[in-house]
Parts: C-alpha cells; structure tokens; sequence
C-alpha cells in the first residue's frame, strides 16, 4: 500500500511538473523572442536567440516609442490602483452587510451580486458602452465606476464566505463597547479581512491589468490607451505587425503583475481556505 502511495506521489508530481512547462513555455518564447529581430522571429520563433538574430535591446527601444508605453503604462497604472481601492473597500462593506444582515433585502443583493458571476460580458457590452457615453464615463476615472460594478460579483462572493468564519461575538463585544456600525466594521472586521482582501487584490489586478475589450469599448483610445490597446496597435496596415516590439512590450507588461503575483501568492490559498469555514 505504502508503494502504491508512493508510486501515485511520483506519477501526480511528474503531471504537475509536465503541466508547469507548458504553462511556463509561453512566458520563455516571448521573453527569448523580444531579443530577435522581426524576422528572424517569423521564421523560428521557437529557438533560442544567436550572434545572427540577436538584436540586444532595439526591440524594447522601438517598442517603447511606438506605443507611448510610458503614457499607457502611467493610464493602466491608475485605472487598476484606484479600482483596485474601491473594489477592496467598498465590496468588502456590501459583503458584511449582506452576511450580518438578515433580510429579504439584504438577501435579494446577494444574489443579484452572485448572478452577476454568470452573465457573460459580451451580453451587456454594448448597453454598457451606450450608458458610459451618455454618462460621459468614457475616461480613466470613469472606468473605476465599471470595474467596480462587474468586480463586485466574485469580491462579495469571497468577502462572504470569510466573513462567515469570522464570530458574530467579536463584533458584538465591540457594539458593547460603544463602537458605531462605521468604527466596528474598520476597527475589528476590515482589518481581519487582510488575508481575503489580498486574494481579492491580486485576483482583480490581474484581470484589470490585462484587460482589453472594456477600456477600447469604452474609452477616446485616441487620446487615452491602456498597455493592452497599446499592443494592438503594433499591428499595422495589411496584417503587418512589428513582432519584435509587440514581443519586448508584451515582456515589459508582464512584468509588474509577475512580480505583484509572485509576492502576494501566498496569501490566496490562505483566504480561500479560510473563506471556505462556515458558521
């Protein structure tokens, strides 16, 4: 029995590694690509640079001119904080309400929010796109407004299930010490929220950043461009694409939210499981 046991360790840890290197593949072709020159990449994107198709840094020079990357970079960079803020803050105060508060009402929000999860974005985007143009949403700030309202879904979901496994006493104890609703919820509850709101941070970062279809549906990309549209418009005229800067810019947004990821992993498994203890 022991063998068998160990004989299905190696054979799992075997997949895990197998499934890593093709999750991991994409990454290293791209980040190997973005120091060949177009061509060479058009005709062997999959091997390793040479003293022939290297280009050392041009790509990331060329790159960084033709998309205004800084200006995209600094656009991405605001959208994805303050949503990041406001989704953080606000989902978590709608999530203890509908969990503390047992009402019709409170009841009817909740679901609403979860049915929220289901609905595909390409149903509401125009109707969406219509609203933001008549509410002259269409800019940086506004898009906070968007984000906010189809994150609210998955954050209340999470918020929920750990506020679950957080006591009612702890909070009542608070009441009797003359806390408000306002002072108990950012003195005793937000701030035992921490491993949930990270898991929530990390998970809307990701998408937000990399997200392309909202802010071209919604924003003037003449004037405003997030990284994504950015990379769009490496493509040219008739199918022409620079693919030696669409790689070295593709790099340079990977980057942050690598390295945001890889920071705070740890702390997803943690409020996941700890969201998933019940009352």
């Amino acid at each position: 029995m022991n063998e068998m046991r160990k004989s299905s360790k190696r054979i799992a840890f075997a997949v895990l590694i197998v499934l890593a290197l093709l999750f991991f593949s994409p990454i290293v072709i791209v980040l190997m690509d973005s120091f060949k020159d177009k061509f060479s990449i058009s005709d062997s994107p999959f091997s390793w640079p040479t003293a022939e198709t290297f280009c050392g840094i041009d790509n990331y020079i060329s790159g960084i001119e033709k998309t205004n990357y800084w200006s995209a970079f600094g656009y991405t960079l605001y959208i994805t904080l303050l949503s990041l803020v406001v989704i953080v803050l606000f989902d978590a105060m709608t999530a203890w309400y509908v969990t503390r508060v047992k009402s019709k009402y409170s009841s009817i929000l909740f679901n609403l929010l979860i049915f929220s999860m289901v609905v595909p974005f390409q149903m509401v985007m125009f109707t969406m796109s219509k609203t933001a143009n008549l509410l002259h949403i269409g800019n940086p700030t506004g898009m906070v407004v968007l984000y906010l309202g189809f994150g609210s879904g998955m954050a209340v979901f999470l918020y929920s299930g750990f506020i679950k496994s957080i006591p009612a006493d702890i909070e009542e104890a608070a009441v009797i010490d003359g806390c408000s609703p306002i002072q108990c919820f950012f003195r005793v509850v937000f701030p035992i929220l921490k491993p949930i709101e990270i898991t929530v941070a990390i998970l809307e970062t990701m998408w937000i950043w990399n997200d392309y279809l909202m802010p071209y549906l919604v924003l003037d990309i003449k004037s405003v461009k997030t990284i994504s549209i950015a990379v769009q418009y490496l493509q040219g005229g008739y199918g022409s694409k620079d693919m030696g800067a669409m790689m070295a810019v593709l790099v340079l947004t990977i980057i942050p939210i690598v390295v945001f990821y890889l920071f705070c992993q740890k702390y997803i498994i943690r409020g996941i499981v700890a969201g998933a203890v019940k009352e």
